[in-house]
């Protein structure tokens, strides 16, 4: 991050004005800035966050240690900063951030809210990602009778034929401008889209930091 990039971010949040308990320390939420997804949740206290502020990577107190720790200065999985914010109370910080190597969990795994009943399960993150997730799976490991591995059996063809027909479909649907029937067949055209992306391998974050990329553009 630029220091002109650092100066911005630190004049985004008032450090003096965020409450913290009375360990002098805040909650700092951490969550992908592409997709949602919870990362993890560490502690903060005023100094830790100015250093975040300033250097634009996270930067917790470690109550256990009592330390400052650099997430990723010895992993190498930094967290690049996007944008912060409080909460309505001013005594919880969300922080969206670029996992460098999607890792942020010590225990190598991409978030810490990784475990369900003891088993590792992928964190849930927007509809999409957990759709394009399905999606992949059905790619790699085809079951019988899925609709999905029809579309990646019959290749190009069949999956660009479809996103022509559901492109139509949606057309239509505008035209006679009846709200549930857009809703379903935009649905449809999202799903055949992200066939048409797992199909060559294209991941659906590249397509989302593109819209990123755009937004900033266009502030």
């Amino acid at each position: 991050m630029s220091n002109s990039q650092a100066v911005v971010l630190s004049e985004s949040i008032p450090v003096k004005q965020v409450r913290y308990n009375e360990q002098g320390l805040v909650p700092a939420i951490i969550q992908d800035y592409l997709d949602g997804t919870v990362l993890m949740m560490a502690w903060m206290n005023q100094e830790s966050l100015q250093k975040t502020l300033e250097t634009g990577q996270t930067c917790f107190w470690s109550r256990s240690r009592q330390e400052f720790w650099h997430k990723g200065k010895t992993s190498g999985h930094f967290q690049n900063i996007r944008w912060l914010r409080y909460d309505c109370d001013s005594d919880t910080l969300l922080v969206g951030v670029e996992q460098v190597g999607n890792i942020a969990c010590h225990m190598g795994e991409r978030s810490c809210f990784h475990l369900v009943d003891g088993k590792v399960v992928p964190p849930p993150a927007d509809i999409l990602s957990q759709l394009f997730d399905v999606i992949r799976d059905r790619r790699d490991h085809p079951q019988e009778g899925s609709y999905t591995c029809q579309l990646f059996a019959g290749g190009d063809n069949k999956i660009l034929k479809k996103i022509g027909e559901e492109s139509a479909e949606v057309v239509m649907a505008c035209k006679d401008d009846h709200k549930e029937s857009i809703a379903a067949e935009v649905a449809d055209l999202f799903y055949h889209t992200l066939v048409t992306l797992a199909y060559h391998n294209v991941e659906l974050r590249d397509v989302y930091r593109k819209l990123d990329e755009r937004r900033s553009q266009n502030k």
